[in-house]
């Protein structure tokens, strides 16, 4: 192993390998290595400037040959002479690339297996195959990694594919119980496996290896680290921290103002209502049928004297009946296939993606959208089905102008948020917000509320929707919603459905967006027109207004959005703190309790900022549940009653309420 030193960076030769560790923010390192001459130059998700700090670097000789070592802060990084590298926090071992082979090893009874810390496997023609091994630790616990649909929120043990799909959000930077954080800054899909054996970490296809690691006390000096490389969120809005009253789908405008005019008439505060899809032509024309939108300015201008916020859907996806479909593939502005013909998106219309990695391809979109809707007085924009959706997700058939999707789409989604954020700032003095299903590390500094996805209405869903807004904070992206009630629903009339909605309606009163939506079935309303393309012959779902469930459920709603409103100034603060440091607004147990082992395993409840205590209701016929307060003075938002803590209590849950206990 050959060693240099190169201003901040200690670089590191073997075998045809560069590797390279430099100082990347505080008590950081970014860690490169790749089979080519040079690195690609490529920083992904670290876009800001940090002072890059003068480490200390040392070389010598240990027991197995020649090695280095590179010291930034609190953390330190040595290679031993077959390129294995070790971290340490405070000169104590926490992390170690996993060896065992032949030739410097850290485990000499193994070394006949030929494992190797890093493997590039080169592909006939085109880069390599990626995998990275580390040793695992007894007793870790591991968070953040961004969404998956199940019920894990420590991810020890999991198996987790790198890929964006609808509900499921590839962020891959991890929390560790043991003090460090570690992004994965590679969007190339591929597959991490915490394991007890050993972590993996797996990318298809990529030039190079690319990973940056910190370390610090707690979840949020890692959190705050973190976001100090990647960026931080904007300055959300005060007037959007009420309700998004949304459904699937209002098909026209008089259907929309109908519901705000209701909303007026009952005392119901709206700050945004929200248009869903085909309210277009086909995908791919980004305007309004003309038919059911015949003013869609007049109607934006009355919303507006309402006080609401108007957003409108958005699709990546142009379907060949498009007026901009044969130009934007002239020009060169679709996803491509390696294989087969031009569709790879079969929802409605025969359709394909244009590629959102391309800037010529983000300013035309943004050209028709500007004209066609921002221009009318649209004021947010509902970009749906931006993993993107695909009809099979074969990554490995798809090629963007940032190269094989196998490389480069997990960021898809950022870029096309950047696509809006972007050309927005350039034209408004407000703070940009849009709405996503999807996002990538560092998407938090592009005003990006994430939501779950389509997710079914069931309790376990629910359940889900808690670890996954755990995660997604951990993983430092602050603005997260669910759809309110779930997504799937196939009758309104259940009486189980309508408990679910009730109960997540008040889990999402404690969330950082308030968002009500849905496709409520059963589906019996008769479409509009026997046209095959436009708003009209579509179908809808069933109402999904707060007064649409009957006068019990709507004085409920009705009481959670109250107490949504009176929360608005608190709710502010922890906006104007994650735009600060980084902190997620739905916090798990230990991020406010680090010292608390017990907090370390409790996650059915959580942390709304630091004041409030919140223990959602995630089982049917459930009307009382056990909530453990950490130490110190806790009272019951809902009676006064004060708890001293460091005890398990059980708290009343009457269908009106559940438990949320204030921190005094």
């Amino acid at each position: 192993m050959r060693f240099l030193q190169e201003n901040n960076s200690l670089i590191a030769k073997r075998q045809g390998e560069t590797l390279k560790i430099e100082t990347w923010g505080k008590d950081s390192f970014r860690v490169r290595s790749t089979m080519y001459p040079e690195f690609s130059g490529k920083d992904w998700a670290l876009t800001e400037n940090v002072e890059k700090s003068a480490p200390v670097i040392r070389t010598g000789e240990d027991e197995n040959g020649v090695c280095a070592e590179i010291v930034n802060g609190r953390i330190k990084a040595t290679v031993n002479s077959a390129g294995v590298i070790s971290f340490y926090r405070d000169d104590k071992l926490f992390l170690r690339e996993y060896f065992r082979s032949y030739g410097g090893t850290i485990s000499r009874e193994s070394r006949c297996l030929k494992y190797i810390n890093r493997e590039y496997k080169a592909h006939n023609g085109g880069d390599y195959h990626l995998n990275v091994k580390f040793e695992s630790n007894d007793g870790e616990k591991l968070f953040g990694m961004g969404q998956y649909q199940h019920a894990y929120t420590d991810l020890k043990g999991c198996v987790l594919n790198l890929e964006q799909r609808n509900s499921q959000i590839s962020v891959p930077f991890a929390v560790s119980s043991l003090g460090y954080g570690f992004l994965w800054n590679n969007p190339a899909v591929g597959r991490v496996t915490f394991g007890n054996n050993y972590t993996e970490w797996i990318a298809e296809a990529t030039k190079e290896m690319d990973y940056w690691i910190t370390v610090s006390d707690g979840p949020s000096g890692l959190l705050e680290n973190y976001t100090e490389v990647t960026g931080r969120a904007p300055d959300m809005p005060e007037d959007l921290l009420g309700l998004w009253q949304c459904k699937l789908r209002y098909r026209t405008q008089e259907e929309v103002l109908g519901v705000a005019r209701k909303a007026k008439e009952l005392g119901v505060p709206i700050d945004c209502i929200v248009i869903d899809f085909f309210h277009w032509t086909v995908q791919g024309d980004w305007t309004f049928d003309e038919k059911y939108w015949p003013d869609p300015k007049a109607m934006c201008d009355e919303l507006h004297s309402m006080g609401i916020k108007v957003m409108v859907s958005v699709w990546p996806t142009v379907d060949k009946r498009s007026v901009h479909f044969y130009d934007m593939l002239e020009k060169g502005l679709l996803m491509k296939n390696e294989r087969g013909t031009l569709q790879n998106y079969d929802f409605e219309g025969d359709c394909t993606v244009f590629d959102a990695t391309n800037p010529e391809a983000r300013q035309y979109v943004w050209d028709v959208c500007k004209k066609n809707y921002y221009d009318l007085g649209i004021d947010m924009f509902w970009l749906d089905n931006s993993e993107p959706d695909l009809a099979v997700y074969d990554f490995e058939n798809c090629r963007y102008y940032l190269g094989p999707a196998l490389e480069c789409s997990n960021i898809y989604p950022q870029f096309y948020s950047r696509l809006f954020y972007e050309n927005m700032t350039k034209i408004q003095d407000k703070s940009v917000v849009n709405l996503l299903r999807c996002c990538w590390a560092g998407s938090q500094k592009y005003g990006n509320v994430v939501w779950s996805g389509d997710v079914p209405s069931t309790f376990e869903a629910l359940r889900d929707q808690l670890a996954a807004g755990i995660n997604m904070g951990l993983a430092g992206i602050p603005w997260w919603t669910t759809d309110i009630g779930g997504f799937m629903t196939d009758d309104v009339n259940d009486p189980d459905f309508r408990e679910l909605l009730i109960r997540w309606f008040e889990f999402a009163v404690f969330s950082p967006v308030l968002r009500i939506h849905g496709d409520r079935g059963p589906y019996d309303i008769p479409t509009l027109d026997n046209r095959t393309f436009g708003g009209g012959y579509l179908h809808t779902g069933q109402p999904n207004e707060l007064w649409s469930y009957g006068e019990e459920n709507f004085k409920i709603m009705r009481d959670q959005l109250s107490l949504r409103h009176e929360l608005i100034p608190y709710i502010k603060t922890l906006y104007e703190e994650t735009s600060k440091n980084g902190a997620p607004l739905l916090r798990a147990m230990f991020y406010e309790f680090p010292e608390d082992e017990k907090c370390w395993n409790t996650y059915d409840q959580y942390m709304f900022g630091s004041q409030y205590l919140v223990a959602p209701i995630l089982q049917l016929g459930q009307f009382e549940r056990e909530v453990y307060l950490p130490e110190g003075k806790w009272q019951d938002i809902r009676n006064g009653k004060v708890y001293e803590g460091a005890e398990v209590i059980t708290s009343k849950a009457p269908i009106e309420s559940i438990p949320v206990f204030k921190r005094i």
